[in-house]
């Protein structure tokens, strides 16, 4: 017998929902085989809070210390109350669009449809041969104001393509495994006094992640199907 702590998910599957994350998964794969230009179609987004301040990890509190000398120690800190919500759609060669929930402004099905409508002109903008064949699609995950009715209809009306995303699975979207995290990780430990600090560190952290999430993206879904596993993080993927 051995002790181990339990793993926190973001949700006990059930059989359904892991047999959809395989299919869903082995779907995408066949997707890549059939053309090996579709990840460089995708525009992947997503929104995510970030604070005046966040706690260092224990990684990056870590220092070099002599044998016999003491432990470092440090005050127990609490994240800000002081946050905004960022919202960023990329591709393979980097962002694309991003913006800031306006303070009070909660990410709703009316609102998502404007951001999808600059998001729209973003790509005509800077991805103009994916915009002139029309072919880029559109990933998201389920969260509500993503795919209610009006949403829905909006992007059929526009012939825009979404990605189809497993329920549950942070693991299987870019945004939720290598983005925000890789933003997140270079802010925490840093104060910023007000909003305007906030949005102006985090855009200009945002702009230099190398991205390298679709290669990884694309490992996932085939160690997914290989495995079968419930969620990745932990297990030492990649």
């Amino acid at each position: 017998m051995q002790r181990f702590a339990a793993k926190f998910v973001p949700c006990v599957l059930t059989e359904d929902q892991k047999a959809n994350r395989v299919n869903i998964s082995q779907a995408l794969l066949d997707r890549v085989n059939v053309d090996e230009n579709f990840l460089k179609t995708i525009v992947t987004g997503d929104e995510a809070w970030v604070y005046g301040y966040n706690v260092e990890t224990k990684s990056q509190l870590s220092q070099w210390v002599g044998q016999r000398s003491p432990r470092p120690k440090k005050a127990r800190m609490s994240r800000s109350n002081m946050k905004v919500m960022l919202l960023v759609f990329v591709d393979w060669q980097g962002i694309i669009h991003h913006e800031f929930v306006p303070r009070g402004q909660t990410v709703n099905k009316e609102f998502y449809v404007e951001v999808l409508k600059r998001l729209r002109e973003a790509v005509r903008r800077k991805r103009p041969q994916l915009w002139t064949k029309q072919s880029w699609v559109l990933h998201h995950d389920n969260a509500p104001a993503h795919s209610l009715f009006l949403v829905r209809n909006f992007l059929a009306e526009n012939e825009t393509t979404v990605v189809p995303q497993p329920s549950y699975s942070p693991d299987l979207a870019s945004a939720d495994f290598f983005l925000f995290p890789k933003l997140k990780s270079t802010l925490k430990g840093r104060r910023f006094d007000t909003v305007d600090e906030i949005q102006k560190n985090s855009t200009n952290e945002l702009f230099v992640i190398p991205m390298k999430a679709f290669q990884s993206w694309q490992k996932r879904w085939v160690r997914f199907v290989a495995s079968e596993r419930n969620y990745f993080e932990g297990d030492k993927l990649e």
